[in-house]
């Protein structure tokens, strides 16, 4: 995101309310992605602290924002929406008002799932569980878990 929008960004969550710790990290954690990079590698790369999070993302959309007909790939039983299938009737209009994030945009969707995880983990996606949590990154996680609770 180049150095303005992000200082706009910044500004304009300060001025919505949000947590000013939640301010930096949603400004600074948003980029814009090169043209020759697919989904998936930005994924990877946006949440390379976190993979448990691409893992769902494969799940959810097989690193999918958008269809073959350029619109915003949506669930047809629900208002689930793009990479990371955020339900578009609960969340929209929160992250555009609250934050200032496009959840129908690859940036706000990823950037709006990393909000979403911050604060309830992978809960928000525990349908898609039976998927991703066969992979390394969830067994990583739970090793890490279980080191914890042995101290």
């Amino acid at each position: 995101m180049p150095f303005g929008a992000s200082i706009a960004l910044a500004v304009s969550l300060a001025l919505s309310g949000a947590p000013s710790q939640n301010i930096a990290s949603v400004a600074a954690s948003m980029s814009a992605m090169p043209k020759s990079q697919t989904v998936e590698e930005y994924i990877r790369e946006y949440f390379a602290d976190e993979p448990i999070m691409a893992e769902i993302a494969k799940c959810e959309s097989q690193f999918r924002q958008f269809g073959k007909n350029g619109k915003v790939i949506q669930n047809p039983d629900s208002s689930a929406v793009g990479v990371f299938q955020i339900m578009s009737s609960i969340h929209a209009d929160f992250a555009d008002d609250k934050l200032g994030l496009d959840v129908y945009s690859l940036q706000g969707n990823a950037a709006y799932a990393r909000y979403i995880y911050d604060r309830q983990g992978t809960r928000p996606w525990d349908a898609s569980k039976a998927c991703w949590s066969k992979s390394q990154a969830y067994k990583d996680i739970q090793s890490q878990k279980a080191e914890l609770a042995v101290k």
